[in-house]
């Protein structure tokens, strides 16, 4: 279908459009370049490859002679010139086939092997303007969208006053998100990508999942708890422009170290001052509905029964039939379900406030420039709620991501029991069980969560994670109150030694 058309003034224009594409493109793409000779085609492809490579000085030589010229990059990017191919079967020499496996490709001259190259592409047809030039552009609907997305950032950047910026990829998650570095001058952004989600289906009441577990389904909640935060005097990072609509925000940049080291080890001294950060924001009282900034408000949800028991079911749902390769029986879904709701009852009295819900290493910015707990910084918060507070201190204690030592788990735990305990209405012993029955009920849902990412989104790697978080559900299960569900595990096989 066909897309649009844009119009490109010069060179550099030019070669922002191929930055842009860059963004856009996934494993298995193939981008078609036809058109006039001395159009850009070259100066596109060469921009491209330069913005995955992030290295605007790669040196990029055409394929004129070699027909293939292939980049090993974060994306593995093979560009091909089939001018000189006598007939399409050629294209099985090349290994245009095994590029398209893990990467994208970018051919010229595609009318040469016009039948042999895959349907669903994109296509660019560079066509002399004046003094510039003409891209029409084609491609599916899948692919489509993200090309819209693409020049939707680019517009949105130059009405926050950067039309010329250059845009590089930073990150995804585990969710639709996706963040790039964008540079303008001498400054540096963070751009956040994060369309609103599409509703799933139907599971109770009415609601589907990201309603029931209460995850941000567009961006204001992000905006209304980084100004909340900010207020508060916590290190969020200040928002420059915004559209809430579209979910696209052009955020301070608060670095680029973390809390572990180069070996993934954590840094004592910051899991350390990070818990310090989480006994200040759980010292004070909190709102329960903020501003966005827009003239409309933002209730923050409740963690209540019903996300509690959601999120623990991916346990049920997704990791025990990966485990046992069957379904849970309902009978064992029913006796777990059961121990969830008493759990959920022991914490009726516990300690509430503001929970991040996703405080650990990849969502802490460490910042050594400033002072004291401001040197936390805190990202990707836009599903907090209000709940028990232990749930972020077990967050982070019992990072998902790292292997965090006992002792240093330990004096986490006693730091922030030693600094709550100031207060002189903090309860301690409450707090601790309440620790293991959020800690519990996070790994749980963990379990189920790597499985769902590898079998639905295909994103394997998360697994990698899985040993560690049974050996912190281990841990977890420790405390007398969870006995039930320590026997209900063992019952389940979930924690046996071949777990």
């Amino acid at each position: 279908m066909l897309v649009g058309t844009i119009q490109l003034a010069d060179e550099a224009e030019t070669i922002r459009f191929g930055e842009d594409i860059a963004r856009a493109l996934r494993p298995g793409d193939l981008v078609a370049l036809s058109g006039d000779l001395g159009a850009g085609k070259s100066t596109f492809a060469r921009a491209l490859i330069r913005a995955v490579a992030d290295d605007e000085f790669l040196e990029v030589p055409s394929p004129t002679f070699t027909l293939v010229q292939s980049y090993a990059l974060r994306l593995p990017v093979a560009h091909f010139d089939l001018y000189r191919i006598a007939e399409a079967a050629e294209l099985d020499e090349l290994g245009l086939e095994e590029a398209l496996e893990d990467g994208v490709c970018l051919v010229e001259w595609p009318e040469r092997a016009e039948d042999a190259l895959p349907a669903e592409r994109l296509t660019l047809r560079f066509l002399h303007e004046g003094t510039g030039r003409r891209i029409e552009i084609e491609a599916p609907d899948a692919i489509a969208a993200r090309i819209r997305r693409t020049l939707d950032i680019r517009a949105f950047l130059a009405d926050a006053g950067y039309p010329d910026a250059r845009r590089r990829h930073l990150t995804g998650d585990a969710s639709v998100r996706a963040y790039e570095h964008v540079y303008a001058g001498s400054q540096r952004f963070v751009l956040m990508d994060s369309p609103r989600h599409q509703p799933g289906a139907i599971l109770e009441n009415g609601k589907y999942y990201q309603q029931i577990a209460h995850i941000a389904e567009d961006v204001r909640p992000f905006v209304a708890i980084a100004g909340y935060l900010g207020s508060r005097g916590f290190a969020a990072p200040v928002i420059f422009h915004q559209d809430l609509d579209r979910g696209i925000l052009l955020l301070e940049d608060l670095g680029s170290e973390g809390v572990i080291d180069d070996e993934g080890r954590p840094i004592a001294e910051r899991y350390l001052e990070s818990v310090a950060m989480l006994a200040e924001l759980h010292r004070q009282p909190t709102a329960t509905t903020i501003p966005v900034g827009d003239g409309t408000d933002y209730r923050i949800p409740d963690f209540d029964h019903d996300a509690m028991q959601i999120e623990v079911g991916l346990l049920t749902d997704w990791y025990l039939p990966w485990r046992t390769g069957s379904a849970a029986g309902d009978a064992l879904r029913a006796e777990y379900r059961a121990i969830w709701t008493g759990l959920a009852g022991r914490l009726a009295s516990a300690e509430r406030n503001l929970l991040l819900r996703d405080f650990h290493s990849p969502n802490i910015i460490w910042r050594p420039q400033a002072q004291g707990i401001d040197r936390v910084g805190i990202i990707d918060f836009q599903d907090a709620m209000i709940g028990p507070t232990a749930y972020d201190v077990a967050s982070l204690v019992q990072d998902a991501r790292v292997d965090v030592p006992a002792a240093l788990a330990q004096r986490m735990l006693e730091r922030y029991l030693d600094l709550r305990a100031r207060s002189g209405s903090f309860d301690g012993d409450a707090f601790l069980e309440a620790w293991h029955i959020m800690a519990a009920q996070r790994n749980c849902k963990l379990v189920g969560i790597w499985v769902r990412l590898m079998q639905r989104d295909g994103k394997p790697g998360y697994m990698k994670h899985m040993p560690r978080t049974l050996e912190n559900l281990r841990v977890a299960l420790g405390h007398p109150s969870l006995a039930p569900l320590r026997d209900w595990c063992g019952k389940a096989g979930i924690l046996s030694d071949e777990s």
